[in-house]
């Protein structure tokens, strides 16, 4: 009996001088660390606003300043910001790559670029966009009008997404072009083409767009946004490869369906509070901390199975834990793509959705699967190789994170 606790007493104090350690090896090392060590642009956020009239078709495409840099240089002084100088003397270029990769179409044709009207760098706090402002000639209501961007794609290191808002009349609708889901079209009604403007009027500032009064919020603009939002959520689960190896590390421990059920909930209940905190501004937390903390969460649960012959009571409290620290690392891309206000609550609970979809099916997929392999012998080898490898690979996220 006495032996018996003391190897539990032992178990517990590797689990914590781990956990210590590690953690106290952050605190120290991450806020010293070049801001560029860490400011590595993992998300590109793109907004662009088409509007429609009689007589013309106005496209606004605003990027992110980083994005900028990568697309068309210019940061001669390597600040990761650029002056007006700098600006000015890479916007031909920045207009080339913008003009190959985001395409409008009406009826089938290619529209060219010429007519760009503006191009300008609006700096506002930390954050910086160039916008450029295109105008194409009018629809027709019986021709397909379509978008189609192409930018970021085959990078594997960037997650490019371009949030689209269609103005058309007193309606307009929104989809968030990403991954696979590169292209937009519509084709206006005989009635929603009779109900154009026959001018457009000027272009509002970027904090009165936020304003809902500018046009009706249909059914079907709802629709459209929650479904692209939501398979937003869908792919970015399914490429966030830390936080599924995390979720594969929690669950392949021998263990009940209570406590397997429980070791879910904690993680989702966890993820969804921060990921709403974060995306709505009331908590922040540097990128520079988050991301190596998740790869420390991987090794952590990793450790927890080796150690460990059976799941215990509370396991789910460090489950938790880290799940508020895997939200503020889905929060991440939303969060930059500074959704506007009265489209963000939508935004936000699509997003939300489609991740715990996957989630939750992948819970689901691998229950059954566990439960057969656990009633074998290799059993307890299965659980040490699988956590070993997670161990290495989250070990290894977690020096790339603080030291690459």
């Amino acid at each position: 009996m006495e032996g018996a606790i003391e190897k539990l007493q032992i178990r517990r104090k590797m689990r914590l001088f781990l956990f210590g350690t590690v953690f106290a090896l952050l605190s120290v090392i991450v806020p010293v660390l070049p801001a560029d060590r860490m400011a590595a642009h993992p998300f590109s956020a793109a907004y662009t606003t088409l509007e429609f009239s009689k007589s013309n078709t106005r496209m606004v495409y605003s990027i992110d300043e980083l994005s900028v840099i990568e697309l068309a240089g210019g940061d001669v002084d390597r600040n990761g910001m650029l002056d007006e100088r700098e600006f000015d003397a890479v916007k031909e270029t920045l207009v080339g790559v913008l003009q190959e990769h985001v395409v409008l179409r009406i009826g089938g044709s290619p529209q060219d670029w010429a007519g760009v009207e503006n191009i300008e760098l609006e700096r506002k706090g930390s954050a910086t966009q160039a916008h450029v402002t295109v105008i194409f000639p009018p629809i027709a209501g019986d021709l397909t009008v379509s978008l189609n961007d192409t930018l970021y794609v085959g990078d594997p290191n960037t997650r490019y997404v371009n949030l689209l808002t269609v103005r058309y009349g007193e309606k307009y609708s929104t989809a968030a072009l990403s991954e696979s889901h590169r292209t937009w079209l519509i084709r206006l009604a005989e009635e929603e083409y009779a109900a154009l403007p026959d001018v457009l009027e000027p272009r509002l500032e970027p904090e009165k767009e936020d304003d809902p009064v500018n046009g009706t919020f249909m059914p079907e603009s709802v629709t459209s946004g929650a479904w692209s939002f939501f398979l937003l959520g869908v792919e970015h689960i399914l490429g966030g490869y830390d936080h599924l190896l995390f979720l594969f590390t929690i669950l392949i421990l021998r263990q009940s369906f209570k406590q397997y059920a429980i070791a879910i909930s904690a993680f989702t209940v966890a993820h969804c509070t921060t990921l709403v905190l974060t995306v709505l501004g009331l908590l922040e937390v540097s990128p520079r901390l988050v991301e190596p903390l998740i790869a420390l969460s991987i090794c952590y649960v990793a450790v927890d199975n080796l150690v460990r012959k059976k799941t215990s009571a509370n396991r789910w409290l460090p489950i938790f834990f880290f799940g508020l620290i895997h939200g503020m690392g889905f929060a991440d891309l939303l969060k930059e793509m500074q959704i506007p206000k009265n489209e963000l609550a939508l935004a936000l609970f699509s997003f939300n959705i489609g991740i715990e979809v996957i989630q939750l099916a992948i819970a689901a997929a691998m229950w059954p699967v566990l439960t057969f392999l656990h009633r074998r012998k290799f059993s307890p080898q299965m659980v040490t190789a699988g956590s070993a490898i997670a161990l290495i690979l989250g070990g290894l996220w977690l020096i790339e994170r603080i030291w690459v």
